[in-house]
């Protein structure tokens, strides 16, 4: 007979052990609340929400687990009330936006006999970021060729809250040349695009200052700025200008070679290349002038070539051109 109780102590030890692992096993208890509540605040009672004894509760050792090495939360043993321990930052605890519920699991455990809880917060979103631009400034370069409607993508802001309590909207500082217009991505993220309204003109305005306000949908809302710098590309849209319609000049006979006649001066305003320019005889000017007179195609300065007799030609009319260097040149022409 001493073999067999063996064999029935052994199964009843089993049972019983089994019995125990069921007894740890319950329902999850969900709660809700904001982010950054104040240390101390209570979330909930746990005595009269998990039925327990709040006499035999300190002699028990109810403890709670500890999540990515913060405690945030503890439980007063003399009263059963889950409280808040360290401040929740939801952004912090789930960094990843496209998480649309974000939760705090916790497991609460009693001994004597052992008894273990799931608890589960749900950290609700709270309008406490602003929005904020990868770059404070954005540079974009335009010329002043382009046509109206151009649309130019600009740097979105991000918001680390969810919801409402993202970005909404953006507004544009006021300006005669540029508007935006708001886009909605795939994932619901918002964007402008800058659009050009009136024609550029570099010569009366080469830059132009900019911001560009991202806006949350919060309450009260959560004004993030950034400055858009736009610079104005030259074209060749203007051709060299004399200071001068002509020019008389008095000069008299033998007068030394190489002496000098008149210094031209022409300007343009555009920049560059476009402003680069090289003087040259027109093609209304006779062979005989060009003989006598030497002109400079940098600086135009005009100089005598061969020496002038007063008995052979009185008047030498000549015409010059200004020619700029950029592509499509414009040109000026101008009598002497």
């Amino acid at each position: 007979m001493e073999p067999k109780a063996r064999l029935w102590l052994r199964y009843v030890s089993i049972f019983v052990f089994i019995a125990a692992v069921f007894q740890t096993a319950s329902a999850v208890t969900h709660y809700t609340i904001p982010e950054e509540m104040d240390e101390g605040t209570v979330v909930a009672n746990l005595v009269s929400d998990l039925g327990l004894d709040l006499k035999s509760l300190s002699k028990r050792k109810i403890r709670l687990d500890v999540v990515a090495n913060k405690k945030y939360l503890d439980v007063n043993k003399d009263t059963g009330e889950l409280y808040i321990l360290e401040r929740i930052d939801r952004e912090n605890l789930c960094p990843i936006k496209s998480v649309t519920t974000c939760l705090l699991k916790v497991d609460a455990t009693l001994e004597n006999p052992i008894r273990m809880f799931n608890i589960e917060l749900e950290i609700m979103d709270i309008n406490d970021n602003a929005p904020r631009f990868r770059r404070d400034t954005m540079h974009l370069d335009i010329s002043e060729a382009t046509a109206i409607g151009e649309r130019f993508s600009l740097t979105n802001a991000v918001d680390p809250d969810t919801g409402s309590n993202s970005v909404k909207t953006y507004y544009l500082s006021e300006s005669d040349h540029f508007s935006i217009e708001i886009q909605t991505g795939r994932d619901g993220s918002k964007f402008a695009d800058l659009i050009l309204k009136k024609s550029l003109d570099r010569e009366k305005q080469a830059k132009h200052n900019l911001i560009l306000t991202a806006v949350d949908g919060g309450v009260p809302a959560r004004s993030g700025t950034a400055s858009i710098i736009v610079r104005v590309l030259d074209t060749n849209d203007n051709a060299p200008q004399f200071d001068k319609d002509s020019y008389n000049i008095n000069l008299t006979e033998n007068a030394p070679i190489g002496s000098l006649v008149v210094k031209l001066n022409a300007t343009d305003k555009d920049e560059g290349t476009n402003s680069d320019i090289f003087y040259s005889f027109s093609l209304y000017t006779s062979e005989k002038t060009q003989q006598t007179f030497s002109l400079n195609p940098d600086n135009g300065e005009i100089r005598v070539k061969e020496m002038i007799n007063y008995e052979d030609f009185r008047i030498y009319d000549m015409e010059i051109i200004a020619t700029d260097k950029g592509a499509n040149s414009c040109i000026c022409d101008h009598h002497c």
